[in-house]
């Protein structure tokens, strides 16, 4: 236990006095002779003897402005500079008209760079105005209206990359079959107004069908650059909108 009490106040023996702090603490300015002393603990010590970094030299509730409190709003002058929502999204109206003209007129030249593009705007709403237009008729398509375009779109891209020597690609044999088929969606609007089981309907369907497979054919054409082969590609896309005619027929 001796031992013990030895080590125990060897530990906690030490030179360190309160005069010795105060020497420490004391230090003066070589510039304004300004001395200042620690106080003692527990004491009061005035706010004006205290060093401050910087003082505040303005009023109540009319702080003092600061140019970089402010630096983190610079980023809203960026939003000026952002694109359109609808541009970013990648629905351009305009390109949607000129590819509905387009699909329109089958004897007007199309341009293959806007053709190009994966816009599936159009194909959507016409693949749902040609549901709509069914259910109109009493005939609930859906399924097969988006079936139909599906397994069509596979078929036309795979023998499509089979012909070209560029390609193309999933998206835009989808937004050219979407858009080459208004045609049918008229056809469809037509069968709500009377049948189309007579002549006058079968010949209607042929001439919807040809119309149909036409547009598509000189689009694709257009943006592969495969002039001379407008029929063989007419040909297999007749066969596709064909069966949405029997939809709509029958």
């Amino acid at each position: 236990m001796s031992n013990f009490e030895q080590f125990h106040f060897d530990f906690y023996q030490s030179n360190y006095t309160i005069d010795d702090q105060e020497e420490v603490c004391n230090s003066s300015g070589s510039k304004e002779n300004l001395t200042y002393h620690c106080p003692k603990k527990g004491a009061f010590v005035p706010s004006e003897i205290l060093p401050s970094s910087q003082n505040y030299t303005g009023q109540i509730l009319q702080p003092t402005y600061n140019p970089n409190a402010f630096s983190h709003l610079d980023y809203a002058d960026g939003f000026d500079e952002e694109p359109p929502l609808l541009e970013e999204l990648g629905i351009n109206f305009e390109h949607i008209w000129q590819k509905t003209l387009t699909v329109l007129n089958p004897l007007k030249p199309a341009d293959g760079s806007i053709m190009n593009e994966t816009d599936l705007t159009g194909p959507v709403v016409f693949c749902l105005a040609l549901g709509a237009t069914l259910l109109m008729a009493g005939k609930v398509h859906f399924s097969y209206v988006y079936g139909m375009s599906a397994i069509g779109c596979v078929a036309m891209h795979a023998l499509l990359n089979l012909m070209s020597v560029s390609g193309v690609s999933h998206g835009c044999v989808a937004s050219v079959l979407g858009y080459c088929l208004l045609p049918m969606v008229i056809l469809s609007s037509s069968a709500v107004i009377f049948s189309l089981q007579g002549t006058l309907g079968t010949l209607l369907t042929l001439f919807i069908v040809g119309w149909c497979s036409l547009s598509a054919s000189k689009i694709f054409t257009s943006a592969l650059a495969m002039e001379g082969q407008q029929l063989l590609i007419a040909y297999p896309c007749a066969l596709l909108y064909g069966l949405f005619a029997l939809l709509t027929v029958f």
